[in-house]
């Protein structure tokens, strides 16, 4: 027992991440029910949406759950509203400012964690009074801080900085990642791609098959001018890249990018002309299993990799 299960009231320190187009209440159910702590991904809800997902989630299981929230969300307010009426335990805050709802979040008595991409941001999210930060690294799927820091060292920097627990992320989709993590001073994981595959999550099964067949050097963060997105490299990717390379602004950039690009290409299953966001770690995902046998295959592998270690 850590920090982290103790703070969240799980038996396994593995978080699973809010993502969008993956996230809902089937997913986060399944690994709330695993021992993990299961995530809705509010970032692609409407507010009734996300309404009926935390309802749902509650029916499918009695376990502790959280909703994830990009705080510069257009709808903020009512969704900070349904989670307080809903009485969700554990909120995630990330894409914006941690003064603005922690205050109010934790006043109802919610657990309140928000996601950092540099040491700077954790001391001002610890300041800003949450109860623990994920550190993730730009290894990460989806949208990523433009300080380009890689997990390995993100983790240690952030840990060295703030007295709050560490949540590791990026990178991470097996129980030897996980123990690198603790090693480095994280007290729990957060998983993004790992748990997109899994028959749980609602992404398109052409996307889930593209991560199976994902290798090293496939995905790439892009769209720096406007906001650093990691993606599978596709025809997108390709129209992006070469309007970067010939000097786009982020006029132009906005143009390619269009409305709706990640849910063309992650719920509607389009592999060439979506926006494919996933992590590097893809590379070392082969099947799809279902949510609960990948929090126990994390888990037995962290154990059994730790207990190696010890007899060096």
């Amino acid at each position: 027992m850590n920090r982290i299960n103790a703070l969240f009231g799980i038996r396994y320190p593995i978080i699973q991440a809010g993502m969008i187009w993956a996230s809902g209440w089937r997913l986060a159910s399944a690994v709330s029910n695993a021992g993990g702590l299961g995530i809705i991904g509010a970032g692609s809800m409407y507010p009734n949406v996300l309404r009926e997902h935390i309802q749902k989630t509650k029916q499918a299981t009695d376990k502790p759950f959280g909703v994830n929230v990009p705080l510069l969300y257009p709808d903020i307010d009512q969704l900070i509203n349904i989670i307080l009426e809903e009485k969700v335990p554990v909120v995630f805050t990330s894409a914006g400012n941690p003064k603005t709802w922690t205050g109010t979040l934790k006043a109802a008595g919610i657990k309140v964690v928000h996601v950092v991409s540099s040491s700077l941001f954790a001391e001002k999210s610890e300041a800003a009074g949450v109860d623990a930060v994920v550190a993730e690294g730009f290894e990460a799927g989806g949208h990523n801080g433009r300080e380009e820091t890689t997990t390995m060292v993100l983790i240690p920097a952030v840990t060295a900085k703030v007295k709050i627990p560490v949540i590791a992320a990026g990178g991470i989709a097996t129980g030897r990642g996980m123990l690198a993590a603790f090693a480095l001073g994280a007290e729990g994981v957060q998983i993004g791609s790992r748990f997109v595959a899994t028959p749980e999550a609602s992404s398109h099964q052409n996307f889930k098959n593209a991560i199976l067949d994902a290798r090293e050097g496939d995905t790439m963060l892009s769209l720096k001018k406007l906001t650093p997105v990691r993606l599978i490299k596709n025809h997108f990717y390709d129209l992006v890249k070469a309007a970067e390379d010939d000097g786009a602004d982020a006029a132009v950039l906005k143009e390619i990018l269009g409305r709706a690009r990640a849910k063309t290409g992650m719920f509607e299953g389009n592999l060439s002309e979506g926006e494919l966001e996933i992590g590097q770690v893809s590379a070392l995902i082969s099947q799809i299993k279902p949510a609960a046998a990948v929090v126990a295959e994390i888990w037995e592998e962290f154990e059994a990799a730790r207990k190696q270690l010890t007899t060096y």
